[in-house]
């Protein structure tokens, strides 16, 4: 889900729906009312889409790489661990 094609459509079709209902029922108010329950509506859609993609990328990056929260820091050296050690100190004149 693109947010910002999906924003144009939720739009357009928010569009529709409010001509609609002033055609229907002749009244702006009842139409304004009800695209704004529409809107929430949609809204909370989709949060809940966007929450179970993430929840399902996650699954899969655990399954992938093998993480989880129980696993503490592994024993490997970092990069900087790694590297030798500096055989003097810097001195003042070195900069």
């Amino acid at each position: 889900m693109y947010a910002p094609r999906f924003f144009v459509s939720m739009m357009c079709a928010l569009l529709v729906f409010a001509i609609a209902t002033y055609v229907i029922h002749g009244s702006f108010y009842t139409a304004f009312l009800q695209t704004v329950l529409c809107l929430v509506i949609i809204q909370v859609g989709y949060f809940i889409g966007v929450l179970l993609m993430v929840a399902k990328e996650q699954t899969r990056m655990q399954q992938k790489y093998g993480f989880s929260k129980e696993a503490g820091p592994s024993a490997e050296k970092s990069g900087a661990e790694n590297l030798p050690p500096i055989a003097h100190s810097p001195k003042l004149s070195d900069f």
